[in-house]
C-alpha cells in the first residue's frame, strides 16, 4: 500500500510539472515572439529616425556589429541600395513586398514570412523615410527558437531536482501515512490516536470484535449446555441399563424401567436433531429449495398431526384465517409453525384455547398464534428465544422440551426475512405473530 501511494503521488506531481512547464514554455514562447515583434518595430523606428538625420552612410557604419538583424534600404522604385546580409545589386525587386508595399502606401507596412534569400522565416518592419526610400528591419524567427532552447537545459536540471525531492517527500508522506495503520491495536481499536477518516472503520471491527467476543461465549455456553443436555439422559439410561444388567429389577418392573430408557433415549434424540437443524439455520445450508406455501394449510396440517397431544393436554386447537401464499423453504416454515403451536399447547391450561389465525397485516402476511396459557414473565420475555432458555425448567423437562424449539422459530423466522412479534400476560397467555 505505501508504494502504490508513494508512486501515486510521484505521478501526480511529475504530471503536473509537465503540465506546468509546458504551459510555462508556450507561453514564454508567446511572450518571446511579442517582445521580437515590438523589438523589430522599435529598431526599425530608430534606425529611421538615424538614417533620416545622418542619412544612408550611417548603416554602413553598423556593419562591424554583430546583430542578428537585417537592414536593408529600398529605392523609391523598388530597387535594393542596401542590403547587411547580402550583395544588394544581387537582391530582387522589392516593391511588390507585403511590408514594403505598405510602407510606400501608409508610411509603414509589418509582414512575417520564410525568406527567399536566407531561406527563414522572418519578422518584417519597414518604414517610409523622409526622402521616399524605404527602410526595412528583419529578424530571424530562429533566434527567437534559439532563446527558449536556451532555457531548457535550466529547465530540466529544475525538473529533476523537483522529481527527486519529490520521490522524497512522498517516500517521507506514504511512510507517514501508512505507520499509524501499521501501528493500530485491532483488539483495541477505540485506543487508537488515528486519522477522523479511519475511525468508521476502527468502529466496525470494534463492533465485528464484540460480536466475535460474543459467538465465543455464546458457542462456549451452548457447548455446556449441550454437554449437560446430554448427559441428564444419558445417565439416566446408563442407570437404568445397569440396575437391569445387574438383576436389581423384578420382573414386573422390566417393562417400566425399559419405558423410562426409551423415553429418555428419545428425548436424546429429539435433543441431536434439534442441534442439527439449529447447526443448519445457523450456516443456512437448508439443503432444500424455496417455493409458494400455503400458510392456512400448512398450519391445518400441522394441528391435525398435533391433536393427539392437544388431547393429552386438554387444550381445544382452532384455525381461522385465509390461504396466504409466502415464497419460503417448506420444511422450515413447518417446523416453525409447529413448535410455536406446540409451545401453546403444552404451556396451556386444562381446557384451554389455541387459536391460529392467517391474515395479511399492513399489506404483509402473518400468522398468529394465540394461547390461554401461563402466560411468560415480564423479565424473561426477551430470552425465551435463546438457546436452552427455559422459564420453568421443571415443567420443560416434563413436558419433554430440548430448550431448542424457539431458537428454531427465530433462526427460521431470520431466514424468511420475518419479524417476530411477542405479547405475553402471566397467567392470562400469550400471542406470537410471524409477519413475513
Amino acid at each position: 500500500m505505501q508504494k502504490k501511494i508513494q508512486t501515486r503521488m510521484i505521478q501526480v506531481i511529475a504530471l503536473a510539472l509537465t503540465i506546468a512547464y509546458a504551459v510555462t514554455i508556450f507561453f514564454v514562447y508567446r511572450t518571446i515572439v511579442s517582445i521580437s515583434e515590438k523589438n523589430v518595430i522599435y529598431e526599425s523606428e530608430y534606425l529611421s529616425e538615424a538614417v533620416n538625420y545622418n542619412g544612408s552612410d550611417f548603416l554602413k557604419s553598423l556593419k562591424h556589429l554583430q546583430t542578428g538583424t537585417r537592414i536593408t534600404l529600398i529605392d523609391r522604385d523598388g530597387s535594393v541600395l542596401y542590403d547587411s546580409k547580402e550583395d544588394s545589386h544581387t537582391l530582387e525587386n522589392h516593391k511588390n513586398r507585403p511590408e514594403v508595399a505598405a510602407a510606400f502606401r501608409k508610411g509603414r507596412g509589418m509582414d512575417k514570412r520564410k525568406s527567399d534569400t536566407l531561406k527563414e522565416d522572418m519578422y518584417y518592419s519597414a518604414i517610409r523615410l523622409d526622402d521616399g526610400r524605404v527602410l526595412r528591419i528583419a529578424k530571424s524567427v530562429k533566434s527567437i527558437l534559439a532563446t527558449v532552447l536556451e532555457l531548457l537545459p535550466a529547465m530540466i536540471i529544475t525538473v529533476v531536482l523537483l522529481l527527486i525531492a519529490a520521490f522524497y517527500f512522498a517516500h517521507k508522506t506514504a511512510s507517514d501515512l501508512i505507520r499509524p495503520i501499521n501501528s493500530l491495536d485491532l483488539d483495541n481499536p477505540l485506543d487508537n490516536d488515528v486519522y477522523e477518516e479511519i475511525k468508521p472503520l476502527l468502529v466496525r471491527i470494534d463492533e465485528q470484535n464484540k460480536q466475535k467476543d460474543a459467538m465465543v461465549a455464546m458457542r462456549q455456553e451452548f457447548s455446556a449446555n449441550v454437554s449437560h443436555e446430554l448427559k441428564t439422559p444419558l445417565t439416566s439410561i446408563s442407570g437404568y441399563a445397569e440396575i437391569i444388567r445387574d438383576g436389581l429389577v423384578k420382573k414386573k418392573d422390566i417393562p417400566d424401567f425399559s419405558d423410562r430408557i426409551y423415553r429418555e433415549a428419545n428425548r436424546m434424540i429429539n435433543l441431536v436433531n434439534d442441534i442439527i437443524k439449529i447447526s443448519k439455520l445457523d450456516e443456512g445450508e437448508i439443503g432444500i429449495d424455496r417455493e409458494q406455501c400455503d400458510l392456512y394449510q400448512m398450519s391445518s396440517d400441522i394441528i391435525t398431526r398435533l391433536v393427539p397431544k392437544a388431547r393429552e393436554y386438554g387444550v381445544h386447537v382452532s384455525l381461522i384465517g385465509n390461504h396466504l401464499q409466502v415464497n419460503g423453504y417448506r420444511q422450515v416454515l413447518d417446523e416453525m409453525i409447529q413448535n410455536i403451536v406446540e409451545n401453546a399447547i403444552k404451556y396451556n391450561k386444562p381446557d384451554g384455547k389455541v387459536t391460529v389465525t392467517t391474515e395479511m397485516a399492513e399489506g404483509k402476511p402473518c400468522i398468529t398464534v394465540k394461547d390461554t396459557g401461563i402466560g411468560i414473565p415480564k423479565k424473561d420475555q426477551e430470552r425465551i428465544f435463546e438457546r436452552f432458555y427455559r422459564v420453568d425448567k421443571s415443567h420443560s423437562r416434563e413436558t419433554g422440551g430440548t430448550g431448542l424449539g424457539l431458537s428454531i422459530v427465530k433462526h427460521a423466522a431470520a431466514i424468511h426475512n420475518a419479524r417476530i412479534i411477542l405479547s405475553s400476560v402471566e397467567g392470562e397467555g400469550t400471542t406470537i405473530t410471524i409477519v413475513f
